[in-house]
């Protein structure tokens, strides 16, 4: 139990945003609506006196007014406390789902890599809306049922304390089983939340997967893993339900002994003159209102304990720290043309080492190929400029200054990206090559277009530029999702270039296009090209090949053919397998 009680009071702290006026306005409620259960066993009590003994027709006319006046307040103070604990819980629920926005936005690339969007999205959506609901609705219910049954303890204490200690012994006996459930609906709400997040991966890789599932006839397959995973979440429900299930019929047992108890002795009494029937009937309506909030509180109980299980996924990830840290003295990288320098630079997944030892400088202006086998590190390299990822060893260089000095948003914001993997929002496809330059105008937006190779198949499209891509850009074909990429990075305009692949999906047609405007792209620009066709190598004016994550040589394109090396092997490895050579842009080993 010490472990979520820290866990709640975080909850807690986001109703206490709205304490004033909204939640203080809701406690208020619930305390009208609180007095007006105690008052109602009393008016009970008197009206049925004034029945039995027919004093006074005037008199229980003037309690049946009094009685609809209290229930018509405690309609009103119910619609009040309802309404503004609704309000607080959506507030509470906007508030998570910003603040685990804002975190999943600064998390690093190395916490996506290993965490499937699905299980993100199952966090965001489904256990937010489970935390809000105990943080607020659960929160007010204990406050609002335990002020009710407080005042309806002390109203049937008032009226009969013996009858009262009767009625009250059930109470005790609930607690230790609902206690013992606790704990199993704690452990077990928490599987279901995780359950839940491996389904909605499964059925995420399916969906986006589904060409491959229909080239491979594999639809019967994944039936039967979806098939399997929702069986397995349905007997986490159920256990989950079983345990609901039980609870409820327990209080009603338990409150059923009570009841008559109170019934086989406050009728003996009743007949036998030393109890009024007004008190008695009056103390049993006490008794009857007494039992519905200690029944919802066990429920209350109930969804507390599931959502602190999910409370506990959601915190994991608003608790993560960052790999990749801005340093609280951060300075601002200004913008010009600048210098690129990798020192002693080692880089490793878990245990296996990326880039070791990497030494690579690329001066203001100077376009540097990097080229090697896939597994090189060539795109690790390229992510350790943008720091995606800090070195573990060495140091990245802008101007003779460790980037973990700059600001993240400056030293980003003076590169343009282009890489092998093109994505592209559900979006127009205006706003795709203006995304990161959303202050650019539309002229802009279409000059690069053009520069791109992009404009002519834009404006045969349906809507032009404002036609929607679908999601992943799925109604674009390759070539066209990378030349909007290329546009993208055009516009952009930074001072220094990343190029991942940036040709990978162009026919040798649209290349030929394609490769002006990157000429034109790298003038006057420090240019890191990860390149696989020979025309793109070509325009560096030097080489560095990557093996096993070093440097094993630099040079010209001529240079490195003519020292038989590394670079020549691969030259020679993709003439062989077919492309075109020389002028016609032989394939380099793609990375």
């Amino acid at each position: 139990m010490n472990k979520f009680r820290p866990v709640y009071v975080r909850l807690v702290r986001y109703v206490r945003r709205y304490l004033f006026p909204y939640a203080a306005l809701a406690i208020v409620a619930m305390l009208v609506l609180s007095a007006a259960n105690g008052a109602i066993p009393f008016l009970a009590r008197s009206y049925i006196n004034q029945i039995s003994a027919i004093k006074s027709l005037s008199a229980v006319r003037v309690l049946s007014l009094e009685l609809l006046c209290v229930f018509m307040v405690r309609a009103a103070a119910s619609f009040f406390a309802t309404y503004l604990t609704a309000y607080i819980g959506q507030r509470a629920v906007l508030d998570l789902r910003s603040d685990l926005n804002d975190r999943l936005q600064y998390l690093p690339l190395s916490f996506f890599n290993r965490t499937p969007t699905a299980t993100l999205l199952s966090r965001m959506i489904s256990d937010v809306g489970m935390v809000a609901s105990a943080a607020t609705v659960s929160l007010f219910s204990l406050v609002g049922d335990s002020i009710s049954l407080l005042s309806l303890i002390v109203a049937a204490c008032v009226i009969d304390w013996q009858l009262a200690a009767i009625s009250l012994v059930a109470f005790p006996l609930a607690v230790l089983p609902v206690t013992k459930f606790s704990r199993r609906m704690r452990r077990m709400a928490r599987n279901a939340q995780h359950q839940l997040g491996g389904l909605t991966s499964l059925l995420q890789e399916t969906i986006q997967g589904n060409r491959v599932v229909k080239a491979f006839g594999m639809e019967e397959y994944e039936r039967g893993r979806f098939s399997a995973e929702v069986r397995r979440l349905f007997r986490i429900t159920m256990k989950v339900a079983a345990i609901k299930a039980f609870t409820a019929p327990l209080i009603e047992v338990l409150g059923a002994l009570g009841v008559v108890a109170v019934l086989w002795y406050g009728t003996a009494s009743v007949l036998e003159h030393r109890r009024t029937p007004g008190s008695f009937g009056a103390f049993f309506t006490a008794m009857l209102l007494l039992y519905r909030p200690f029944k919802r509180l066990s429920g209350t109980n109930n969804t507390i304990q599931q959502a602190l299980g999910a409370a506990d996924r959601m915190f994991e990830i608003l608790d993560l720290p960052t790999d990749v840290p801005e340093a609280p003295d951060a300075i601002e990288l200004p913008r010009r043309l600048h210098r690129i320098e990798l020192k002693e630079v080692s880089f490793r997944y878990d245990s296996h080492w990326a880039v070791q030892g990497l030494n690579l400088k690329i001066e203001p202006g100077e376009v540097v190929a990097l080229v090697g086998m896939s597994g090189g590190g060539k795109s690790t390299t390229a992510d350790l400029i943008l720091r995606f990822y800090d070195v573990e060893r060495g140091a990245v260089l802008v101007d003779g200054v460790d980037i973990r000095r700059y600001s993240l948003k400056s030293l980003r914001g003076e590169i343009g990206l282009v890489t092998q993997h093109t994505f592209l929002f559900n979006d127009s496809i205006r706003n795709n090559i203006a995304y990161g330059s959303i202050d650019k105008s539309m002229s802009d937006v279409i000059a690069a277009a053009k520069l791109a190779n992009a404009h002519d198949f834009i404006t045969r499209l349906p809507n032009g530029y404002e036609t929607e891509v679908g999601e992943l850009g799925v109604r674009l074909s390759g070539g066209e999702r990378q030349r909007l990429a290329i546009a993208r990075a055009l516009l952009k305009d930074a001072p220094i270039l990343v190029l991942d692949e940036a040709t990978s999906n162009l026919d040798y047609e649209a290349e030929r296009l394609v490769q002006d405007a990157l000429e034109r792209l790298v003038e006057n620009r420090t240019t890191l090209l990860i390149a696989h066709r020979l025309s793109t190598v070509r325009m560096a004016g030097r080489i560095a090949v990557m093996v096993d994550g070093r440097i094993v040589e630099e040079g010209s394109h001529d240079e490195l053919l003519a020292r038989d090396g590394a670079y020549c092997r691969l030259y020679k490895l993709q003439v062989e397998a077919g492309a075109p050579d020389g002028a016609q842009a032989a394939d380099l080993a793609a990375g």
